[in-house]
């Protein structure tokens, strides 16, 4: 199994997510006490004060789970925008198409999971056996 969310939700309902290696995010909750996480999907590391509720999603759930979990960032068309990130969902097959033919150094993980998501939606690709 292979991490795809690196996520916790603290008691007040507060979302905490590390999209990439460092990404350290911190949260200060409405009962005082902080709350962190760390790693994106390279390992897992938390606060653990026992009240906050793990959201961590592993490769091993369907298709229709990863590709609303899994998320790609971006720099827009031109790459003059600010980095945002879309789940695989909600991506457009042409932007799928273009990371696939274009990102060389993907993540094995992602790669899978975008080259469903094109069969999922019945879209054709050049290359799927690369």
């Amino acid at each position: 199994m292979n991490l795809i969310r690196n996520a916790l939700q603290t008691p007040d309902g507060t979302v905490i997510e590390s999209v990439s290696r460092h990404d350290y995010k911190t949260y200060t909750d409405a009962n005082g006490k902080e709350y962190m996480v760390d790693g994106g999907l390279d390992y897992v590391r938390r606060s653990a004060h026992g009240d906050e509720i793990d959201l961590c999603v592993y490769n091993d759930v369907p298709h229709e789970v990863q590709r609303n979990t899994l998320k790609w960032g971006s720099y827009g068309i031109n790459g003059d925008q600010p980095l945002t990130f879309k789940t695989i969902a909600r991506m457009d097959c042409d932007h799928i198409r273009n990371v696939l033919d274009y990102c060389k150094n993907i993540d094995p993980i992602i790669k899978d999971c975008m080259i469903e998501e094109l069969k999922y939606r019945g879209v054709q690709w050049s290359d799927w056996g690369k």
